[in-house]
């Protein structure tokens, strides 16, 4: 019996093992690399140099950056989805695996490990973990934040941390999730924090 456990124990630690690089690189795919590429633009000569949805934004049009911003989401969203149901029970394992996506989409392993600043990857794996309900909230506290603001970064970096809180309040046992998931975006966003310091981080249009 002994021998048993210690086989179903190996089998499972696998699949965490399995889904964590699943996850890590799924998130590295770089659409905001890829799809300006096809259109013959290297992104990372354009505007940030970065391969965010906000800066394929404003070199192809809304468009092209919205596509980037939704695909980004879904790269995290399968790899979440496919561990939390129902080959990983362990909600800190869930947890891990769906911070994956977007440690592998700031530092993908395909661009040398300079990718974009993972606010999409983290909203996806979240999408998943707390439900669509809790993230319409989301969606719309990001949405005021942006309307106040008009500036895409410091609006992901200051609704990953009020989500963060919310997680604290409504699912406490996600909370270090979240802490982890800000951490992670703050890290990504450090140039454009200094570029807010200085007053230079642009402002975006919300017409279409």
């Amino acid at each position: 019996m002994c021998q048993i456990g210690l086989i179903v124990k190996k089998d499972y630690m696998l699949t965490f093992v399995l889904f964590l690089v699943l996850g890590y690189l799924s998130g590295s795919i770089p659409f905001g690399f890829i799809i300006p590429k096809i259109k013959g633009i290297d992104i990372r000569k354009i505007g940030s140099k970065g391969t965010t949805a906000t800066n394929v934004a404003r070199a192809l049009g809304w468009r092209w950056g919205i596509l980037v911003a939704l695909l980004d989401i879904l790269k995290a969203i399968i790899p979440t989805y496919l561990a939390a149901r129902p080959y990983i029970i362990n909600p800190w394992q869930v947890s891990l695996i769906a911070l994956t996506p977007t440690v592998g989409h700031i530092f993908p392993v395909w661009l040398n490990f300079k990718g974009g600043r993972g606010a999409s990857t983290f909203f996806g794996a979240s999408l998943v973990l707390v439900g669509p309900k809790f993230l319409i909230l989301s969606f719309v506290i990001w949405i005021t934040i942006l309307i106040l603001f008009k500036i895409v970064s410091l609006t992901n970096l200051l609704f990953a941390w009020i989500f963060s809180l919310l997680l604290l309040v409504f699912f406490p046992w996600y909370f270090i999730y979240g802490i982890l998931g800000s951490s992670l975006i703050t890290l990504a966003l450090r140039e454009n924090i200094q570029r807010l310091k200085k007053g230079e981080e642009p402002k975006i249009s919300l017409k279409w």
